[in-house]
């Protein structure tokens, strides 16, 4: 039964950026900002796996240079990118390594980091990376589940904040994928406050589903 339905959260994931991936395609896939403090959006997330990677025996370490900044971002995306960040630095870091995240405020932009001592992306393959059905080591497709679109929407999300993606790396060593977003304020009606137990509830749900590749017991 418990293969059954991380099997299901698998091809959930794998149907949800196919889905996504066509509807930027076709230019149908939106975002909805909001002013929110983002170091604590972030943070939450960071927060939000260390159980798990603490099974795993792996440390995640977080810092920021500042507690409040508050910017425009559409926090269920941006939610999900670091949820493929975070899954993507957990399946490729074995126990006693560390994952290190970190918010930073750039004067006129918020730098987001994920860092993670890992297997490292060969050189000539960090150009690539972020492209669609790209996998860092075809010989782990056995012990590692993934289908490389991953990435490709991270890319494809924070395109759409008006930000980037920068990725570095040194092989068998290290990983970084550095995210710039843009300080933007916009004006914005009051809306009914989600409760945290909805909220929480929903994050379960989005790690149980952008989790699955690396869920193994």
């Amino acid at each position: 039964m418990k293969v059954m339905k991380q099997n299901s959260y698998r091809l959930l994931r794998l149907i949800n950026n196919f889905i996504d991936l066509n509807k930027m395609d076709v230019g149908f896939f939106t975002i909805e900002l909001k002013n929110k403090n983002i170091v604590k959006t972030i943070e939450d997330i960071t927060l939000s796996i260390v159980e798990y990677t603490n099974m795993k025996g792996i440390e995640v370490i977080f810092d920021t240079n500042c507690e409040n900044i508050s910017m425009a971002f559409d926090e269920e995306k941006i939610e999900r990118v670091m949820l493929n960040l975070l899954s993507n630095a957990i399946k490729f870091t074995s126990s006693g390594g560390k994952i290190y995240v970190s918010v930073y405020d750039k004067e006129n932009k918020v730098e987001i980091s994920v860092k993670d001592t890992g297997i490292g992306i060969p050189e000539d393959m960090i150009d690539n990376i972020l492209n669609p059905f790209i996998q860092v080591d075809p010989s782990l497709r056995k012990s590692v589940e993934g289908n490389g679109l991953g990435l490709t929407l991270v890319k494809s999300i924070v395109e759409l904040h008006d930000g980037n993606i920068l990725v570095q790396s040194e092989y068998k060593k290290w990983t970084k994928f550095i995210i710039e977003l843009p300080k933007t304020i916009i004006e914005q009606q009051e809306e009914d406050e989600i409760t945290n137990d909805e909220f929480v509830d929903t994050r379960i749900e989005r790690i149980n589903v952008e989790f699955s590749d690396i869920y193994s017991d």
